[in-house]
């Protein structure tokens, strides 16, 4: 058996062995909290960092679209009148069907300007419209057309023009492709002087 006597702690052994008095009388399981003190410079810190992040993307897409726009704009050339195609056009079209059957004759009137990407065309059949050049293919040059006036409604509504140079500097080829108000594929062929 231990002869010891028990002892009472005292308020000096509360205190500790050097007397120092520490509130603290039990150990916690849980982290102390944190200190508030440097949270707001980080916050800040953080924020300043991400406006840098975006505000140096936005200069590199803002850089992209600067080079994009500044390079020469080589399609408007490729995609306008050439001088051996200004001028005004006319004379007579032969339209067959699908089949190659003979539907009808007109006469038309194609007015285009060097440099220009549109013209006019004019018909026989009391009928015209715009022309926007879509495509040039070497001396191949291709028109959407589109119908402005058409009185009657006897004329296609949208089509396409092909020209080619003919057999002379004064002639040009041409091929309309459409299709009729019932469905069928038309094309009408011609040379234009």
């Amino acid at each position: 058996m231990n002869d010891a006597p028990s002892r009472k702690p005292n308020s000096a052994d509360a205190e500790g062995a050097s007397g120092s008095g520490s509130p603290i009388r039990q150990m916690s399981l849980w982290p102390p909290p944190r200190s508030t003190r440097h949270s707001g410079k980080r916050r800040r810190g953080l924020l300043l960092a991400a406006l840098a992040a975006v505000l140096l993307v936005g200069v590199g897409v803002g850089a992209a679209v600067w080079a994009l726009q500044s390079r020469p704009d080589t399609s408007a050339a490729e995609t306008s009148v050439p001088d051996s195609y200004a001028g005004t056009w006319s004379g007579e079209m032969a339209q067959v069907d699908d089949d190659g059957k003979h539907v009808t004759e007109w006469g038309v009137k194609v007015k285009l300007e060097s440099g220009m990407e549109r013209g006019v065309a004019e018909y026989t059949l009391n009928c015209r419209g715009s022309l926007t050049m879509v495509e040039q293919d070497g001396d191949r040059l291709v028109f959407d057309y589109v119908e402005t006036y058409d009185r009657d409604d006897r004329c296609i509504d949208e089509s396409e023009l092909i020209l080619e140079p003919g057999s002379s500097a004064e002639e040009l080829e041409a091929q309309w492709n459409a299709v009729s108000h019932d469905g069928t594929p038309m094309t009408s062929t011609g040379t234009l002087s």
